[in-house]
């Protein structure tokens, strides 16, 4: 399988559609190695990645997925003593496909507890942390409001229906307080901050574009009336045309160990118009989403987040609308601050807009 895949290699030019054929192969090759239990393949696949990455034969994004796809797969494959040698050597700085599948590597691994206490291992992730490189945020094991990242618990799935959502999570009543308020929110635009909280959505190919939206209140919200008649008066498009179908708006408390499973999930897993972002990714966009939820700044060390995010109130919520289809994956959370005056809402649909008119 390695000639045959050294052979391609040789034959790629820098030009043409011959070259993604030629690439693909490859690239599949690459895959079947890495998830081929051998020490052999350990080092034939890092080695392929090395130099078909380093050619430039795959566009950007493709490149991404098969770099990520081959650090999970070593990781979930190979054993650890075969992978170790990888890191006989810290870089010198953070480009290339060498540096990114090793720091892919290392947070596959913290993601299954492993790797902890080996001396190469920890040098490398400290030169990457000294280095800048974005994966070097994230703790090197799995914190414990991560326990649900890729765990997969049998008839808990999708939540789809309103009985389902009900039967997991305490409803949060309607209030008439609620609803005056709601009338009585601005919106805070932040385009940066919408990026961050939408991009496990975005990364994983989800069907439709998030809406991620920011508002804030002229007096602090009662707790009491967090809830969906608050939501209700919001200008959302997520919510359009509610009361037009059958059945009523949801909105239930929830927690914060719930919104950033459901961040990782989107990446993690891929929606119908993309694939899978890796573990490594998966776990930095939920974070990076999670934070920008709570208005924390870039960087905010993720123990505090977690702190932080005890001093929030976290709503799961649907709706009857056209966004909220009840047939692939909707999600769809609110926030409320410490202050009580600053919301955060998220919406993110796994249905193609097309297919019932826009949302």
């Amino acid at each position: 399988m390695y000639e045959a895949a050294e052979w391609l290699c040789r034959t790629m030019t820098d030009s043409g559609p011959r070259d993604a054929s030629v690439a693909s192969t490859v690239g599949r090759i690459t895959e079947t190695l890495a998830d081929t239990r051998s020490r052999d393949s350990v080092t034939l696949a890092v080695d392929l990645v090395d130099r078909l990455l380093s050619e430039g034969a795959m566009p950007p994004g493709e490149s991404d997925r098969l770099l990520r796809s081959v650090a999970a797969k070593l990781v979930k494959a190979q054993h650890l003593r075969d992978i170790e040698p990888l890191f006989s050597e810290v870089p010198d700085g953070t480009s290339g496909p060498a540096v990114e599948l090793r720091a892919c590597l290392l947070g596959e691994l913290a993601l299954i507890g492993s790797g902890a206490g080996r001396r190469s291992l920890e040098a490398y992730a400290e030169k990457l942390r000294e280095l800048g490189h974005p994966l070097a945020r994230l703790p090197g094991a799995r914190l414990d409001i991560e326990h649900r990242f890729a765990v997969r618990v049998r008839g808990l799935g999708s939540i789809k229906t309103a009985k389902q959502l009900r039967s997991r999570l305490p409803e949060a009543p309607s209030t008439d307080g609620g609803a005056v308020a709601g009338r009585g929110a601005g919106d805070a635009r932040d385009d940066g901050r919408a990026n961050a909280a939408a991009r496990p959505f975005r990364a994983g190919g989800w069907a439709r574009e998030p809406e991620a939206r920011f508002f804030t209140l002229p007096s602090p919200l009662s707790p009491d009336d967090f809830g969906i008649s608050f939501i209700k008066e919001l200008p959302l498009r997520c919510l359009a045309g509610e009361g037009g179908r059958r059945g009523s708006a949801l909105a239930c408390a929830t927690t914060p160990d719930d919104v950033l499973n459901e961040l990782f999930s989107a990446s993690y897993v891929g929606g119908v118009n993309g694939q899978g972002q890796g573990g490594a990714y998966a776990r930095l966009y939920a974070w990076e989403g999670f934070c920008a939820l709570m208005g924390l700044p870039a960087g905010v060390p993720l123990l505090e987040a977690v702190r932080r995010a005890a001093d929030h109130r976290w709503l799961r919520f649907m709706a009857f609308t056209d966004w909220f289809h009840h047939d692939t994956s909707d999600v769809a959370f609110a926030v409320l601050d410490p202050t009580r005056t600053r919301v955060a809402v998220l919406a993110a649909t796994d249905t193609d807009a097309d297919r019932d008119g826009p949302g």
